[in-house]
């Protein structure tokens, strides 16, 4: 399977997949979207690139015990149908979550929403990593 890419956000234009961190989410880490991890049309598996952005918001967060991380996956292409959409999209979060947790977070304190194809926002395959309080 195709790994996903990380490019700045300047470069997101491109063809090349990214894992874009929000506007402001490297100062204080204020609530909502924090980081966008951007997959190639049938990937599953996170690239190295994404995992150091990951490890990087885990390790901002992880000793912030009133925060949590809620994964909002998406999948989508022409050839998808909903329940395939849906099923790609939960495989994506749960690679999210699944690092996330190797790297401190507890799952607790991580919501996974597969929404598969309901977005129209580009990129349609990507996972969204919102900061929200308990």
């Amino acid at each position: 399977m195709p790994e996903p890419v990380i490019v700045s956000e300047a470069k997101k234009q491109n063809t090349e997949q990214a894992a874009v961190p929000a506007p402001g989410a490297d100062k204080d880490l204020g609530l909502g979207l924090a980081l966008k991890v951007v997959f190639t049309n049938d990937a599953t598996r996170l690239a190295a690139d994404a995992k150091t952005k990951l490890k990087a918001l885990a390790d901002k967060i992880k000793s912030r015990n009133n925060l949590r991380l809620q994964l909002m996956a998406y999948a989508g292409g022409d050839k998808l149908s909903s329940s395939l959409a849906r099923r790609l999209s939960l495989s994506r979060a749960l690679s999210v979550r699944s690092f996330l947790i190797e790297n401190g977070i507890r799952s607790t304190r991580i919501d996974v929403r597969a929404l598969g194809n309901k977005t129209d926002e580009k990129p349609l395959n990507r996972v969204d990593l919102n900061i929200t309080e308990r």
